[in-house]
């Protein structure tokens, strides 16, 4: 198995304050891996951590085998960041930015306007950037961010604040990213996005990790109720416990033909966050 991002026992402090608290995690070459928890909760700073934005107090944090405090610009060539402020020049036109990194990156323009057209910002492209919707804005980063076709993506709350089709539009290019070979490391707080995109999460609360694992996987980790809910055709709802009364159940609604749908009842991400920390997801 190859890692492309290996974290051992990383913390971070800001005075008194402890931001970290010996965080391990391991990432796979290929994944979408979703760092969740709400505002405050230190995903920001792993990922500037991860970048050499910042200095880690303790611990080790590695991008392909070097030292993140040590990143070189061969390495930085090969990510991907949108991150919170997205580094737009406000008064240049979306392709002239997209003009401007490119050049930096020293690649052909076509990316660029591959990317603006799969976006929807082709007609847009001479438009500056400072009259852009946030939606756009946020679309025009990710384009920013992809067009060098990097080895390792970070997304720091990609859809925050964006509407539902915009959100889209972006869930859309990750899952691009991924299929041609793109590690992506997402933080977000919106769980169902979680569920969407990732193969593995970890939840981030204070500075810890609560738990990790697939979200299917944790969902029913927590699933103490073993309910399933069954609707049937004149409406009605029936909810029955999963264990061996279910079969009888179940053979006796089904003799009748009166099931429409039946589902499991595990608990959502966000639940699980709340029975681990006691905490409001926000």
């Amino acid at each position: 198995m190859v890692w492309d991002i290996v974290l051992q026992n990383v913390s971070m402090q800001f005075g008194e304050k402890q931001v970290l608290k010996e965080i391990s995690l391991r990432i796979e070459k290929g994944e979408i891996f979703g760092l969740l928890g709400p505002s405050g909760a230190g995903k920001t700073t792993l990922i500037k951590i991860l970048t050499g934005q910042a200095a880690r107090t303790a611990g080790s944090a590695c991008l392909w085998g070097r030292d993140c405090g040590q990143l070189g610009s061969d390495v930085y060539r090969k990510i991907g960041m949108m991150l919170d402020n997205t580094g737009l020049y406000e008064r240049l036109s979306c392709y002239d930015n997209l003009k401007l990194f490119a050049k930096i990156y020293g690649i052909s323009m076509e990316k660029a306007e591959e990317g603006l057209r799969a976006v929807g910002l082709w007609q847009d492209r001479k438009q500056t950037v400072e009259k852009l919707s946030k939606g756009m804005r946020g679309r025009l980063a990710l384009v920013r961010a992809v067009m060098h076709e990097p080895q390792l993506l970070f997304l720091d709350e990609p859809t925050s604040g964006l509407d539902p089709a915009t959100s889209v539009w972006i869930h859309k290019l990750i899952k691009e990213q991924q299929r041609r070979g793109t590690t992506v490391f997402l933080t977000t707080h919106n769980m169902e996005e979680a569920e969407k995109l990732c193969s593995h999460v970890a939840l981030l609360s204070d500075g810890n990790i609560v738990e990790y694992g697939m979200p299917e996987e944790i969902c029913r980790r927590y699933d103490r109720e073993r309910q399933i809910r069954i609707l049937l055709r004149n409406g009605e709802r029936v909810l029955v416990r999963n264990d061996g009364t279910l079969a009888e159940t179940l053979k006796g609604y089904m003799a009748d033909g009166t099931i429409e749908t039946i589902h499991s009842l595990e608990p959502d991400l966000e639940t699980v966050f709340l029975r681990l920390t006691g905490k409001e997801w926000n």
